[in-house]
């Protein structure tokens, strides 16, 4: 049977080769909420790629993996391994060179171009000697492989702080193992959160490599977040603008603070409530949340509504003549 062949990682994000970390970072976020499991529970297809995804991000967002994959392909560990273990690939005279080429350029596709005969001599180096009689190849002790894994939360997730269960493949054993994360109060998009010990394990008796957690926050319909400060738009009548009162305004926890509008406040002023933003992720305090004040008309008037505005209207006019 012939082995499964990855796909390319610049083609599974959909960008150039030539792509900058800002782009492959955009790409990144827009697929893994398009295919994450939450998103299309039950459909194995979409989990399968939002595992391909995770995949080849967790390699095009590190630069020096990006650079080896660029160089080697996707068989850029295995050979990292063998060089590790003293192989070598390139200048001994006999030995097989190689490129990789996401084109194929006479390899195949997602394939390694040889460019001589000694293929097996050039196997042996990869992947140890046949275990008919011969010696296998060791490999030098060697950390084991960083793991990032994308998850997304809630606003109000972020703000109390929440976990998650992830079940994770050992990529030597197959076997699966799950770990339990704690995602940090105050959690903003970008953030790492760092598992020490929960990658891949290592060669060699060598330590296990790191579990890196790369967090995405959804929007939410009422917050827009600037940083750890928060802002938010609170619907204010027309009478309470005009003669001052009170408001409610919600937080991110769920509750409501009373804030007092002064007379005669604009629409659109902003006003600050210190503290009750965003907690910062170390700990240290909290960000503040910002009211906004819509005003709101009012709708449906009565004739003697209407007649109240208008006499209004004539006293506003009457005293502006007489400041004229």
């Amino acid at each position: 049977m012939a082995a499964t062949t990855k796909r390319d990682y610049y083609a599974v994000l959909g960008v150039s080769r030539t792509a900058s970390e800002k782009d492959i970072k955009t790409a990144y976020r827009k697929l893994a909420r398009k295919y994450h499991p939450d998103v299309n529970p039950g459909n194995k297809k979409s989990e399968a790629q939002f595992k391909e995804i995770g995949e080849a991000y967790a390699v095009l967002s590190d630069p020096e993996k990006r650079k080896k994959y660029d160089r080697w392909g996707p068989d850029w560990e295995k050979i990292e391994q063998a060089q590790a273990a003293g192989a070598n690939f390139r200048g001994r005279p006999g030995s097989s060179s190689y490129t990789w080429s996401s084109a194929g350029n006479g390899g195949g596709p997602g394939g390694i171009n040889f460019e001589s005969d000694d293929l097996g001599g050039l196997f042996e180096q990869l992947f140890g000697r046949a275990a008919s009689g011969r010696t296998r190849a060791r490999s030098a002790p060697r950390k084991g492989t960083d793991i990032e894994q994308p998850v997304e939360i809630t606003l109000e997730e972020a703000f109390s702080g929440t976990q998650r269960t992830f079940t994770l493949q050992d990529s030597q054993t197959g076997e699966s193992r799950t770990v339990e994360v704690k995602i940090p109060a105050g959690a903003a998009d970008g953030l790492r959160v760092r598992i020490a010990g929960k990658g891949q394990p290592g060669l060699g008796g060598a330590a296990a490599g790191d579990l890196y957690l790369i967090v995405s926050v959804k929007p939410h319909p009422l917050f827009e977040r600037e940083g750890d400060d928060l802002r938010v738009k609170v619907p204010t009548p027309l009478y309470t603008a005009i003669l001052g009162g009170e408001v409610m305004v919600p937080t991110p926890k769920g509750s409501q603070l009373a804030l007092k509008v002064p007379p005669e406040t604009a629409n659109g002023q902003r006003m600050r409530l210190a503290g009750q933003g965003m907690p910062h992720v170390d700990g240290s305090g909290r960000g503040d949340l910002y009211a906004e004040v819509s005003i709101q008309l009012p709708r449906n008037l009565t004739t003697r509504e209407k007649d109240l505005f208008a006499e209004l209207a004539r006293q506003r006019g009457a005293a502006s003549e007489s400041a004229a």
